[in-house]
C-alpha cells in the first residue's frame, strides 16, 4: 500500500509533502514528491492532508460506556475498538486505587487480552499505567481512600506477576510512606516509578526523583500548588530533566495560558499529552461511575457527585491534541511529538511507535488542515 499526496510528518517533527510505501503491517520507506515512485500499487490518495503517527494514550481509564477496571476482555476489547476509531492506535490504560486482589484481576484479564487479541480495528495495548494504591490521602482526588496503602514492594511484585510485565507505571506519594525512597529504590530496575496523587513538598519530591522516579502523572492535577517559595512536585520534576511529565490539554483540567509556560518551562522534549478519559468519553452527558465513585459528566467536564472534585476527562486524547493545537498555541509540529513518540519513549517502545520510519508498525494518522481526522491505517490496513 502507498499512502500519495500527503504531509508526512518526520522525525524532525517537520512536515514534508510526499508519500508513505507500507509492507504488511510495516513502514517501508517514505518519499518526498520529488522522487514520487511509480504507483503500482494500491495508492490511498492522502489529498493533501497531514499523515502523522498514531496517537498513543499512555493515561486513561475508559470510553463509550466501558472501564479498564471492569476487568473484562470484551470491555478492553470495546475500549480498544473506540480508540484506534479516533485516531489512537496505541493505549496504556490506567487502573485506579482499588483492594489488591481486584488489581491483580484486572491485571491478569490485561494479560489475558493481549494475548489472545491480533485485530487491526483495535488499538494496540502496550502497558498499564497504575494511579494507586499507594498514594495519598489529602490529594487522592477521584480515589477511593480507603483503598490507599502506603508502599509495598511485595504487593508491587504481585502487581508485575500478574500483568506479565505489562504494568510500565507503578504510581508513588513520597511522603506517605516512611519506607517510600527505599520502595523506589528497589522497584525503579524493574518498573517506572511515578509522583502521583502526592502530597510531597520539593524536597521530598527530590528525593525521589534521586531515588529512580523518572514520570509525573497529569502535572499540576492532584499535588500541590506550584509557588514561588514552595515549588512542590512541579519544581522537582522541572530540576530532575530525565523525568517526562504528564499533562491533560482537554482545556479543563489546566488553564491554557500555565500549558504553554509549562512546555517552556519543562521543554517539549518531556511533555506527554494525556486523556485521562473515563467511560463517559464518547457517550451523552449523565451519571457514570470512577473507580466506583459516582461520577456527572457535563459536556467535557466530569465531577465526582460527593464533592464536585474534577473526576478525570470525557475528552479522548485526539480531541486534547486538537485543543492544545487550537485553542492553547502549541505548534502542530510538538504536540504531535508529544501525542507519539514521547510517550513511546516513556513507553520504551519507541523501535516500533512513535514516528513514520522505515521497519515502524503501519500505525498512520491522516488530518485535514483543520485537525479533523480524513482516515486511519492500523497495522497497514484502512480501517477508517
Amino acid at each position: 500500500m502507498i499512502i500519495d499526496n500527503v504531509y508526512v510528518y518526520t522525525p524532525n517533527k517537520t512536515f514534508v509533502k510526499g508519500g508513505i510505501i507500507l509492507v504488511g503491517n510495516c513502514i517501508q520507506s517514505v518519499y518526498e514528491e520529488k522522487d514520487t515512485p511509480q504507483l503500482n500499487e494500491e495508492v490511498i490518495d492522502g489529498k493533501g492532508n497531514y499523515a502523522i503517527p498514531g496517537l498513543i494514550d499512555l493515561h486513561f481509564h475508559g470510553c463509550k460506556g466501558d472501564d479498564f477496571c471492569d476487568g473484562k476482555k470484551e470491555a478492553l476489547g470495546r475500549i480498544a475498538e473506540y480508540e484506534a476509531s479516533v485516531g489512537v492506535t496505541a493505549i496504556a490504560p490506567a487502573t485506579m486505587t482499588l483492594p489488591v486482589e481486584e488489581l491483580e484481576h484486572i491485571l491478569q484479564v490485561a494479560a489475558e487480552y493481549k494475548k489472545e487479541t491480533k485485530d487491526c480495528h483495535k488499538a494496540d495495548l502496550l502497558g498499564i499505567n497504575m494511579e494507586g494504591p499507594f498514594i495519598s490521602h489529602v490529594k487522592k482526588g477521584a480515589q477511593d481512600e480507603k483503598n490507599i496503602l502506603p508502599c509495598n514492594v511485595e504487593i508491587c511484585d504481585r502487581f508485575l506477576k500478574a500483568s506479565e510485565g505489562l504494568v510500565k507505571f507503578i504510581g508513588v506519594a513520597p511522603e506517605e510512606s516512611s519506607n517510600a525512597i527505599e520502595f523506589i529504590k528497589e522497584v525503579s530496575n524493574r518498573v517506572n516509578v511515578s509522583l502521583a496523587h502526592t502530597n510531597a513538598d520539593y524536597e521530598t519530591s527530590m528525593a525521589a526523583c534521586r531515588a529512580g522516579v523518572n514520570h509525573a502523572v497529569h502535572l499540576y492535577n492532584a499535588m500541590p500548588a506550584f509557588t514561588h517559595r514552595a515549588p512542590g512536585v512541579v519544581g522537582a520534576v522541572f530540576d530532575n530533566k530525565e523525568v517526562m511529565a504528564e499533562i491533560i490539554c482537554d482545556g479543563i483540567h489546566i488553564h491554557p495560558s500555565i500549558v504553554r509556560a509549562t512546555f517552556q518551562m519543562m521543554g517539549a522534549d518531556r511533555m506527554i499529552l494525556i486523556s485521562d478519559s473515563m467511560r463517559a468519553t464518547g457517550m451523552p452527558d449523565g451519571q457514570y461511575t470512577l473507580g466506583g465513585l459516582d461520577v456527572k459528566v457535563v459536556g467535557r467536564l466530569a465531577t465526582l457527585v460527593s464533592d464536585g472534585a474534577i473526576a478525570g476527562s470525557a475528552t479522548n486524547l485526539m480531541d486534547c491534541m486538537r485543543t492544545v493545537v487550537k485553542k492553547m498555541g502549541i505548534p502542530l509540529e510538538t504536540a504531535v511529538a508529544c501525542a507519539t513518540i514521547n510517550p513511546a519513549k516513556s513507553l520504551g517502545v519507541e523501535d516500533q511507535y512513535g514516528s513514520i520510519e522505515k521497519g515502524k508498525k503501519a500505525n498512520i494518522v491522516l488530518l485535514d488542515s483543520e485537525l479533523e481526522l480524513r482516515g486511519v491505517i492500523k497495522d497497514g490496513i484502512k480501517i477508517k
